[in-house]
């Protein structure tokens, strides 16, 4: 298959509008061509591209930043002499001066397929500033490595921030390209947009479903990604992020599994059957010990689990990573019902609330854990309906 960026360096149709225009470049370490360059190596080499600036996102454009809210700094490109401007440091949205430098941008980022992953709150902020100054977007689109699946809440309308770019679910099971149409008509911009598609993506195919296992390498979108099954499980650990638990960060397997040294696995596990084995369907859990050398409880022995979602276990269909995730902790309160386990902190510069709210866009999942009356049906009977009005709504963006 094609990505965007291999056909727009193959193909003197695509690329021949750029001819003449200043062009910036919006992406990361996982912004790779076929043959492993960086596209913005490879976009400085094309005839009918004239680079004048480039951007990073979070974790910085070369990929230097290892934690979440650590910002990178501007710089110039040592090589090509262009301004490389940081959309994570002390702005997240482009000013006014930094759109001054291009007359378009194209977009190459590899997504997660998850609204909490920033880079789909940077694709909105940089599609507003288009739109305020008669600025082109191209997304050179990228496989959802997750594929076409939806779960979870909604955000909530007043829960928007940097991990919640708009009313989605946590799996949202669009491409870059497709959530940039459905900012655009969602929040009514007027844009000179273009998806420059991919060729060949099959999302609901085996073993991948969603990211071209075998035809194409993994490159870390940001430094805790390590590989697609991380991404298939991301939806769920992520919320972690909001809990005192470990989600492996500081281990080689981050964002796969869980814990913390003052829980027993076993009993959290055999907990998560009894009240909801359906949700654990399409994955294997196994308990684990791990020691974080970084992170959350760096140098001690967490007991916890692993969700394994690759191997003969996995079901594309029927893993429910945010259902699995959501399970565990309700698992662990009602264990532990005096156990401290939301994280109080200010979480992506989101202050006065707390950090498993501002993930989840909103407290409907925080309530239902710590409803000791609330079983797995109530939380399906508030989720159900959320994931069926999505798939209704995505289905006129959906370009494959």
């Amino acid at each position: 298959m094609e990505f965007g960026i291999d056909r727009l360096l193959a193909d003197p149709d695509l690329s021949a509008p750029l001819a003449g225009r200043r062009v910036a470049l919006l992406a990361h370490p996982a912004s790779v061509t076929r043959d492993l360059d960086h596209t913005l190596d490879a976009l400085a080499a094309h005839a009918d591209v004239t680079l004048t600036a480039a951007f990073g996102p979070q974790h910085g454009l070369r990929g230097d930043k290892q934690d979440n809210m650590v910002e990178s700094a501007d710089f110039n490109d040592p090589v090509l002499g262009i301004p490389v401007f940081s959309l994570y440091g002390e702005v997240r949205a482009p000013t006014e001066a930094m759109m001054s430098t291009f007359d378009v941008l194209l977009v190459d980022l590899q997504d997660l397929g998850c609204r909490i992953y920033t880079f789909i709150t940077t694709l909105r902020y940089v599609l507003e500033a288009a739109a305020r100054h008669g600025k082109a977007v191209w997304v050179l689109d990228r496989p959802n490595p997750v594929g076409r699946p939806v779960e979870g809440l909604k955000l909530t309308s007043g829960w928007e921030s940097f991990v919640g770019a708009g009313p989605m679910p946590m799996r949202h099971g669009l491409t870059l390209g497709e959530l940039g149409l459905w900012f655009i008509r969602t929040l009514r911009l007027d844009v000179e947009y273009r998806v420059i598609e991919m060729r060949g993506w099959a999302p609901d195919d085996g073993p991948g479903f969603g990211w071209p296992l075998g035809e194409r390498v993994w490159v870390n979108p940001s430094p805790n990604a390590p590989n697609p099954w991380m991404a298939r499980a991301y939806a769920g650990t992520v919320m972690v992020e909001g809990a005192t638990l470990s989600e492996g960060r500081g281990t080689t397997r981050p964002l796969e599994l869980f814990g913390a040294p003052d829980i027993d696995a076993g009993l959290v596990m055999r907990e998560m059957v009894s009240l909801a084995p359906h949700w654990l369907e399409g994955c294997r859990l196994r308990p684990c010990w791990f020691e974080p050398t970084f992170h959350k409880h760096v140098g001690r022995l967490c007991g916890g689990l692993q969700i394994h979602a690759e191997g003969p276990a996995y079901d594309h269909a029927r893993f429910k990573p945010w259902r699995i995730q959501a399970l565990a902790f309700k698992a662990i309160r009602r264990l532990y019902p005096d156990y401290p386990l939301w994280r109080d902190f200010a979480y992506e510069y989101e202050h006065g609330k707390l950090a498993i709210d501002v993930i989840n866009g909103g407290p409907g999942l925080r309530q239902w854990v710590d409803d000791a009356a609330a079983g797995p049906g109530d939380l399906d009977a508030i989720t159900t309906p959320d994931e069926g009005a999505w798939l209704e709504e995505r289905q006129k963006y959906l370009l494959y």
